[in-house]
């Protein structure tokens, strides 16, 4: 049996890293030689949201974020336009996948014309800061993306999310840039808005109704129901009205009230006219102004309220 001197074996074990070192060398070289993707898969799953303020329309947001390309993906360097990132933690570095956990606060914007049945988009808007879209294009990943089914967002429905690329077009500086954009639609539980918004008012508003009831001897009664109903709608709208910030334009809340005080000084003039007839002693007239409007209010008002939702919701 042959024997081999340690000097060979050195030489072996020299020659077999001299190998594995000039290979490595070669793989680094053969990528690094690669020009960069132009097309970067995008996908973003939330894991979590949280400290949604309707006065500012800030939210938090945790969420994986990966960043897949087909060779070697460019240089990252991108950025929330709506917000900033509060955690950053970066999971997977390869050349062409990266991969990261990120907490970030960020900021939509708020339309709340439809209150209290309103429906918001919270986004999470990102943009690479050096690479325009001739060098740097985003792809939304749709089967790396979603909204884990655990999280529960207080007071809000979570409606079916989207993910899609647009252009941000800088007209100052003639650059146009790629965005990234995971749009979460949430909407208002309805039941708790019929609930909490309008069945107060409803009550109110029979309670006004009844009034029409009493006969035309009891005016001063009938006058006093309807100015009770109208401080209590007015005080329940300020309530109301503290909820949420202050907008330039009529939220449906809104004209629901200016319609319901509407009806209260209609209500509340038609007694004063009453009372005036009463006082005049033309009470033929009284009875049958009395007769017409007992119980034909309970129609009309409903049918003004219908209309409101049809045209104005």
């Amino acid at each position: 049996m042959a024997k081999y001197s340690p000097q060979f074996f050195f030489a072996m074990m020299f020659l077999s890293l001299l190998v594995l070192s000039v290979t490595a060398v070669s793989a680094q070289t053969d990528i690094s030689s690669l020009s960069p993707d132009k097309e970067i898969n995008v996908g973003l799953y939330l894991l979590n949201l949280g400290k949604f303020d309707i006065a500012t329309g800030s939210f938090t947001a945790d969420f994986y974020f990966s960043l897949k390309c087909e060779r070697v993906c460019p240089m990252q360097d991108f950025e929330f336009m709506n917000g900033r990132a509060s955690s950053f933690e970066k999971m997977i570095d390869k050349p062409n996948e990266k991969f990261y956990r990120i907490q970030a606060n960020v900021v939509s914007p708020i339309d709340l014309k439809k209150f209290p049945f309103d429906k918001q988009k919270l986004e999470i808007i990102i943009e690479d800061k050096k690479n325009t879209i001739d060098q740097l294009r985003y792809i939304p990943n749709l089967e790396e993306s979603g909204i884990d089914p655990s999280i529960t967002f207080i007071g809000w429905n979570i409606d079916d999310w989207t993910a899609y690329q647009r252009e941000h077009n800088y007209k100052l500086y003639n650059e146009i840039y790629s965005q990234y954009v995971f749009e979460i639609p949430i909407s208002r539980i309805v039941i708790n808005a019929i609930f909490k918004t309008f069945l107060p008012i409803i009550f109110i508003i029979l309670i006004m109704l009844s009034s029409f009831v009493l006969d035309p001897d009891k005016i001063t009664t009938r006058l006093a129901m309807v100015g009770s109903a109208l401080v209590a709608s007015v005080m329940f709208h300020v309530s109301l009205a503290n909820q949420i910030p202050p907008v330039g334009y009529l939220t449906f809340i809104d004209k629901f009230m200016v319609l319901t005080y509407f009806i209260i000084l209609l209500t509340f003039i038609f007694n004063v006219f009453l009372l005036e007839l009463h006082e005049q002693k033309k009470e033929e007239l009284v009875k049958k102004l009395h007769k017409s409007t007992e119980f034909t209010m309970f129609t009309l008002v409903p049918i003004l309220y219908v209309l409101l939702f049809i045209f104005f919701l």
